[in-house]
């Protein structure tokens, strides 16, 4: 585990000074996931054979004196609704369990054009629905620093594979939190991108208006690196943003001095955590000791966005998911009596309950006579939620605090209880709805779990937020505690 340890940079030292092989990179992963996956229950599929010929591949170009790639031999892992050629994608769904794509999505062939390395696919809550990662119809993935607790999620087989010492770094997507949340629960750094900085072309749709790809890392820096080969224009993907990329990398540089904070009051308010809200208090005094100033500030709209969010994002789950009939890809269920039986038994049989309650919840607030009443109302209500960030970033350069309103809870607390997991994403959600990027980042432990602290810039203004998450983490040691597995 103490070789993931080491920051991207150090890696490519030993790799040039041969001191390292590609091969024994990916053969410590494989090691890692023998020792530890069977309870933390972070993969799905495994890619044993194509990572080794990959890695031979690589040192053969190390010997040759050929050229690096940016992420060069860094052992990764893929969340499962992320589709891969030639490598089950399942989106831990029952009805894709035998989808095997023809393609790769675009932040894949990113991925493969910096030289990394597919481990594996990792677990996720179903099509990317919950916040548990108890939603996956195979197994649920289990915290690493404690098995009893969940990862979060959707994508918490990503935050738990990297937070477990199984692969250097995963990719994952969030909609609603679903990076940062896992991210915090784990005790890792997760970002989210600005919407539409990242291609979602090969992305299988949740929310086609709020889903984005981003990096789960074990530090700011090889965030900013992993970002830096997966953003970029595609014209695969409608909804891709056509902006200059900058260099993420070299907006590290330790230094906030006079940058602007804004706290919002409701982050800090009713249904956080006291010892939460301690280590976001300490994590603000730490700023304030580099040169930052902070003030507290208003997002008055915050009290709307999970209703807004559900019902939007469950509206746009269910024109989605209704490519998946039976018919064109995925699980077709026997025997049926007609072609609506066929779509009755399929749909059945193969989402599961989290998934279906989604559908049904969508569907109805699209119908004929309620679409006014709370799809529309729900769109106006997500533009009043993105003006609250618009005015607070007309005087402040970033919004700071905590990721999630609690730290990680046991495994089946909440399951029973949709509305409170709901409400576990409070605080990831309007930035969500808002499209701007955000970073989770440690900032201290609640019970022995750790704690997760969320800084918000203004939209494709990743290296202001790269920058203040990299001078926290160079003054803390919160980022290089381990769970003891």
């Amino acid at each position: 585990m103490a070789l993931f340890d080491l920051r991207l940079q150090e890696i490519h030292n030993q790799l040039t000074s041969k001191e390292l092989s590609v091969g024994e990179l990916v053969d410590a992963s494989y090691r890692r996931i023998a020792e530890t996956d069977s309870s933390i229950q972070a993969f799905l599929t495994l890619n044993e054979d194509g990572a080794r010929a990959a890695a031979a591949e690589l040192d053969k170009q190390l010997q040759d004196g050929g050229e690096r790639g940016l992420l060069f031999g860094l052992p990764a892992g893929i969340k499962d609704n992320i589709v891969t050629e030639g490598l089950l994608t399942t989106c831990a769904s029952q009805f894709l369990r035998n989808y095997d794509p023809i393609y790769n999505a675009t932040v894949v062939q990113k991925l493969s054009a910096a030289q990394s390395v597919t481990i594996g696919k990792l677990n996720m809550d179903e099509f990317a629905m919950g916040g548990s990662n108890e939603n996956s119809s195979f197994y649920p993935t289990r915290n690493p620093w404690n098995t009893d607790y969940v990862p979060g999620g959707s994508s918490g087989g990503s935050a738990a594979s990297v937070a477990a010492g199984q692969v250097y770094f995963s990719l994952g997507s969030d909609t609603g939190g679903s990076i940062r949340q896992p991210a915090a629960y784990c005790g890792i750094v997760g970002l989210k991108p600005t919407y539409g900085l990242v291609s979602r072309f090969g992305l299988v749709a949740f929310a086609s208006s709020l889903d984005q790809i981003g990096p789960l890392t074990k530090n700011v820096e090889d965030s900013a690196y992993v970002l830096q080969a997966i953003a970029g224009y595609d014209g695969m993907d409608s909804t891709s943003a056509n902006v200059e990329i900058p260099d993420y990398v070299s907006a590290l540089s330790g230094d906030v001095k006079g940058l602007r904070i804004g706290v919002p009051k409701e982050y800090l308010g009713q249904g956080i955590d006291p010892k939460v809200k301690e280590a976001v208090l300490a994590a603000l005094q730490q700023f304030e000791s580099l040169g930052a100033t902070w003030d507290e500030v208003s997002l008055p709209h915050t009290e709307y966005a999970v209703a807004t969010y559900y019902l939007l994002a469950s509206s746009e789950a269910s024109s989605n998911l209704a490519r998946f009939d039976g018919v064109r890809y995925g699980v077709r269920a026997e025997d049926p009596d007609s072609l609506i039986e066929l779509y009755r038994k399929s749909r059945s049989q193969g989402f599961g309950d989290e998934v279906k309650r989604r559908i049904m919840l969508g569907t109805y607030a699209l119908s004929s006579g309620y679409y006014d009443a709370f799809y529309l109302k729900a769109q106006k209500v997500r533009t009043l939620i993105k003006q609250d960030f618009d005015n607070v970033f007309q005087n402040y350069d970033i919004i700071v605090g905590p990721t999630a309103p609690t730290a990680a809870f046991r495994i089946g607390e909440q399951v029973g209880d949709p509305l409170t997991m709901y409400l576990n994403d409070i605080c990831t959600i309007p930035v969500s709805l808002a499209g701007v990027p955000a970073i989770s980042i440690p900032c201290g432990f609640a019970d022995g779990l750790p704690v997760g602290l969320q800084i918000i810039g203004k939209a494709f203004d990743e290296r202001t937020v790269l920058r203040a998450a990299h001078a926290f983490e160079q003054h803390t040691d919160h980022h290089k505690q381990r769970p003891q597995l």
